[in-house]
């Protein structure tokens, strides 16, 4: 099997679900060998890096290019080895790998370690993959009003690796309502992890659901809040799901919040508006891009201001909602779909070849 076939090593380090979209797009064309460990477990890096070293040693000379998939502890020897062996490495940036967000915690570049190991990968590859233009370099102000940079760009001024946009890419065949299950009004959902409450506006959402006890608000990813908070009797957490019973709740959902601080791209998001859920996002990252005129933009975090929002969005006529909804699906269907990801990876991979920078 995948004999005949160029190979393509793919390093991740989790089997998330864009990376096994991933995954499935190039395995039509390539021979993909992956490599993946659990690098959340600290005291197990250098037995990884060891062993990523032998596998690398063992197929570089095989490989027609390394693809990674964030930049972390895991993205340095690929982009050595790469650099040293003319072999060229695309690593795919996806978010939390070009942010430093000191007041949420949240970033890798706020770790100095794990910092320096990013900047060395992104300075040895071939090619920097953003999956939005936001993660080169941006301005976030939704969360508070002063200026916050954030990017690569932003981070490694001195940086000089080449960068092309490539967005992630969704399903639209599966991602699409269940047209058995009947829309409810005045329905909202999300998607968020553990870890993610706040960072995505979880307690937003939750204190202005007290205002609104005839609406129903549904949390998917979860099983509860993991702060103190009052939860209304109108919130519901489902805790996590497959892809199959989500589809079902965004079938049933009127409205998907993406209220994140920071968001890279929003595949969530995105999956929810192919469902023809009306969006209601933050003014951050790229969300604003995705959503467009398919839906409503949070300007600041303040429940004030989303209150005010939440009157507009469940004053609207049915006819106005179904506008959105069926603009919603087509914006994304047309500039995120998998075959748009999956043509923009192939032409960057085939145009390169393997020559030294």
């Amino acid at each position: 099997m995948g004999e005949g076939k160029e190979k393509v090593l793919y390093v991740a380090p989790s089997m998330s679900t864009f990376v096994k979209s991933d995954l499935r797009l190039l395995s039509g064309i390539y021979q993909v060998e992956v490599n993946t460990y659990d690098w959340r477990k600290k005291s197990r890096v250098p037995f990884y890096l060891f062993h990523q070293l032998v596998v690398l040693l063992a197929q570089v000379y095989s490989l027609k290019a390394i693809i990674v998939s964030f930049g972390g502890y895991w993205s340095v020897l690929p982009a050595l080895m790469g650099r040293l062996f003319h072999i060229p490495v695309y690593i795919i940036l996806n978010g939390t790998d070009c942010a430093d967000f000191p007041a949420m915690n949240y970033g890798s570049l706020r770790r100095p370690m794990l910092r320096r190991m990013c900047y060395y990968s992104y300075k040895w590859a071939r090619t920097l993959l953003p999956v939005s233009s936001s993660l080169v370099r941006s301005q976030n102000t939704y969360f508070s009003d002063a200026e916050n940079w954030q990017g690569f760009q932003y981070f490694f001024p001195k940086l000089t690796t080449p960068h092309q946009v490539v967005y992630n890419g969704l399903d639209a065949d599966f991602w699409q309502a269940d047209t058995r299950i009947q829309r409810q009004p005045k329905t909202f959902i999300t998607v968020m992890s553990g870890g993610q409450f706040v960072l995505k506006g979880g307690d937003l959402i939750c204190r202005v659901a007290k205002q609104f006890p005839d609406c129903q608000f549904y949390f998917a990813g979860l099983k509860g809040p993991e702060i103190e908070i009052d939860v209304p009797a109108n919130v519901t957490f489902l805790g996590r799901l497959t892809p199959e019973e989500l589809r079902q709740y965004y079938s049933q959902c009127t409205f998907y919040f993406q209220l994140s601080i920071f968001e890279g791209f929003g595949c969530a998001l995105s999956e929810a508006m192919l469902c023809g859920c009306v969006p209601i996002g933050s003014s951050v990252n790229f969300i604003p891009g995705i959503i467009g005129k398919s839906g409503f933009i949070l300007e600041k975090r303040d429940v004030g201001l989303l209150e005010a929002l939440l009157q507009e969005v469940i004053a609207l006529e049915e006819k106005e909602l179904t506008q959105l909804s069926e603009r919603a699906r087509k914006s994304v269907a047309e500039r995120f779909g998998v075959g748009v990801r999956k043509e923009a990876l192939l032409n960057i991979i085939e145009s390169t070849n393997n020559d030294t920078k």
